[in-house]
């Protein structure tokens, strides 16, 4: 099978997203009273409504509407006021009440959008990209100053209930092939749930990880959802087609279902545009089916052939009153919308001087985005203390945070990532010893000046005692020396590191380098 870079020369991928997310900061299902509680024991939380017990009768949740009304102004949708709830018939155990409501033609929330900073990550899979001028336009991306930025369209967001949970013991993966038996358990049925439909303006699985990650920090910001793709709480179904460049038809669509974290809808994706490709330029044919990702075997597996679009038989829910939403109620959701990320990275940049890329980066997590803002707002945080702090809390922080660790609150406080600072910012101490402090910080639950002092870390910047070192150091090498000024400047490290010895590590690079290279000529 071809790489995907080579396929994408030939080939251009077109890519849709249907992202589901429950509204898990709720206290009830959409419908109905009942609890919403993650792993609690099974079927515990039911009723007659979620049950769909004859002569139940479905009550609206307002919390929820609010949460999708904001849900579509912060991805700049227009909000409908005149819409309704559908009946969607569903014959499968996890519905028992055999439909799902959910929404018809016209949702709560249409035509959105949402801007990618793609930053070449993406784009590396785009085609002859790198030929575009500054502010030039190809389909829905652009060239800025910083990289690139994709323009993505937002079909709908609309509201609907969660289905119940299957559980087949003894299927692979929990999957029904080869299970001895199923059992449901209706805890999740009912649980309010939002699904945005992109339209196909995505062209790369890169680019589709990035929206993702995008509208998780939008929605965790805007609070309505703590969006744990390990839970299930967000995930998204992927629609990908292929057609040759240059042309406009779209090709045959395949769906991959359920998937239930980012690296999943990546790699995903990179398979079926390769399997897609391979299967077109050897004869064969693309058929609309639904298809499952296997990540342990590193391919996607087919689950149902759909022949002919489905037949839901949707038709207007009889027993509950089509919505009429007033501009008052709207801007009344629209006044709890809070700083989103692309503001606050804005800010940032604005405000602090960080670059682009550390400001976008520096908003993907809430925990750095508001510890780095209670360390900015100390009186001892000077502004140039922002792009280092900014520095460790992308490389170092974040990193753990994307690892799994756990960050103690009471162990790393803004007073010492600040103290940690302003050494790293005043130049006595490496940004290797940086590192080590902070590691220092974590494990022994001590101020970092004692760390420096206990370790004797400090750096040397004394540019009297450097420079005396530094001649020493070319007085005893005068061969390298002499190559040196002959051409071969790759030297120069040599030289540095002769330096770094003889000061046992603690020696300003960046000055040892000033003071060599003005020696050397």
């Amino acid at each position: 099978m071809k790489s995907m870079e080579e396929v994408l020369r030939d080939w251009e991928a077109v890519i849709g997203l249907e992202v589901h997310c429950e509204l898990t900061k709720l206290e009830t299902k959409m419908f109905c009273g009942c609890k919403l509680e993650f792993g609690a024991e099974p079927n515990t939380h039911t009723c007659p409504v979620c049950l769909g017990l004859p002569g139940a009768l479905p009550v609206p949740n307002k919390a929820a509407i609010e949460n999708i009304v904001l849900a579509g102004l912060a991805t700049n949708c227009d909000i409908e006021k005149h819409t309704m709830f559908y009946r969607k018939g569903y014959m499968y155990p996890d519905m028992a009440k055999n439909f799902q409501t959910t929404q018809g033609p016209k949702a709560f929330c249409m035509r959105g959008w949402l801007d990618l900073d793609v930053d070449g990550r993406g784009a590396s899979e785009r085609y002859n990209l790198e030929e575009l001028a500054e502010g030039e336009q190809v389909e829905n991306i652009t060239r800025t100053a910083d990289g690139y930025r994709a323009h993505v369209g937002i079909e709908r967001i609309h509201m609907e209930e969660d289905a119940g949970k299957m559980i087949h013991v003894g299927g692979a993966e929990g999957r029904i092939e080869g299970a001895k038996e199923s059992l449901v358990d209706y805890n999740r049925a009912g649980t309010p749930l939002i699904e945005l439909v992109t339209k196909p303006d995505l062209r790369t699985p890169e680019e589709a990880r990035l929206f993702m990650q995008k509208l998780r920090q939008i929605f965790l910001a805007i609070g309505i959802s703590d969006c744990s793709m390990e839970e299930g709480s967000l995930r998204a179904d992927g629609n990908i087609s292929l057609r040759r460049r240059g042309t406009t038809q779209l090709g045959t669509k395949t769906e991959l279902k359920n998937i239930n974290s980012f690296k999943s809808l990546h790699d995903g994706l990179a398979y079926e545009i390769c399997r897609q490709a391979e299967v077109l330029e050897e004869g064969g044919i693309i058929y609309q089916e639904t298809r499952h990702w296997d990540p342990s075997a590193k391919r996607t597996i087919v689950m149902r052939v759909k022949e002919t679009a489905d037949d839901y038989r949707m038709f207007p829910d009889p027993d509950l009153a089509p919505y009429d939403l007033s501009d008052e109620f709207i801007e009344r959701v629209r006044a709890k919308l809070p700083e989103l990320p692309d503001q606050k990275a804005a800010r940032f940049k604005e405000s602090f001087g960080l670059s682009s890329y550390d400001a976008r980066h520096l908003v993907e997590h809430r925990a750095t985005t508001a510890f780095f803002e209670d360390c900015m707002a100390l009186p001892e945080c000077k502004p140039e203390f922002a792009k280092p702090l900014a520095n460790l809390l992308i490389n170092d922080i974040a990193a753990r945070l994307n690892n799994g660790e756990q960050i103690d609150a009471n162990v790393l406080t803004p007073a010492r990532m600040v103290a940690l600072v302003g050494m790293l910012a005043a130049d006595e101490l490496s940004s290797k010893q940086g590192k080590e402090v902070l590691q220092a910080i974590l494990d022994e639950d001590a101020d970092p000046a004692a760390i420096v002092e206990a370790r004797g870390m400090k750096q040397v910047s004394d540019t009297g005692a450097l420079e005396a070192i530094v001649d020493e150091v070319l007085a005893a090498n005068p061969d390298k020396v002499e190559a040196y000024r002959g051409g071969k400047t790759g030297l120069l490290g040599f030289f540095v590191g002769q330096c770094m010895k003889a000061t046992r590590g603690q020696g300003n690079p960046k000055l040892i380098n000033q003071l060599l290279t003005s020696k050397l000529g």
